[in-house]
């Protein structure tokens, strides 16, 4: 099983609070029978939107050009319960995410594909997204094992539940692969069963 202790990349600066599913993939795209694809769309009208306005959406800014570790504000992922927003940031390149806080839904969601979301103070979370902007080519750091983002030579305290931070580093967050390595155990099961 993957294990995912430690993530390093350039780090995606995404100002704001409560930035929601629909935000990060348009219910348009949801009619998709995979999610193959997705990434592409990931917060499609906000770029639409700041193009518009004259400006570019750090989703489409080149600097930020393969950068997989996000960082936001208060209250990422609320809104509805899509499984897409997780599935699409990983397909745009998103590895983990360092947020203030979670909608629950959307934490969940993005343990059960293995994207970290650990959490930081507002003032770590400002300073890390600061850092990110002025830095963009540099990568940072996070460890799911000592809970801490690495900007340079400066360390950072994150937090991250113990239940979904025991699964990424034993590599049960793969619900799919725990089943397969456990075959033979369920088949003997269901021949105990009655029916």
């Amino acid at each position: 099983m993957r294990t995912i202790e430690q993530i390093t990349s350039k780090g995606l600066p995404l100002r704001g609070n409560d930035i929601d599913t629909d935000r990060i993939i348009p219910a348009r795209f949801l009619k998709c029978v995979t999610f193959e694809g997705l990434g592409e769309h990931a917060f499609e009208d906000d770029i639409e939107g700041v193009s518009k306005q004259g400006g570019t959406h750090p989703f489409r800014e080149p600097k930020y050009k393969g950068a997989g570790i996000l960082i936001s504000n208060r209250n990422f992922g609320c809104g509805s319960s899509r499984e897409h927003a997780p599935q699409a940031l990983l397909r745009f390149g998103i590895k983990a995410i360092i947020a203030e806080s979670y909608s629950e839904i959307f934490f969940g969601n993005c343990v059960s594909i293995g994207i970290p979301c650990f959490a930081a103070s507002h003032e770590i979370a400002e300073e890390i997204l600061t850092w990110a902007e002025k830095n963009p080519s540099e990568e940072l750091s996070v460890s799911v094992k000592e809970l801490k983002a690495t900007l340079g030579k400066k360390s950072f305290e994150l937090k991250l539940a113990e239940g979904p931070r025991g699964q990424f580093l034993d590599g049960s967050w793969n619900a799919r692969n725990v089943l397969l390595l456990n075959k033979e155990k369920i088949e003997n099961l269901a021949k105990t069963l009655p029916y």
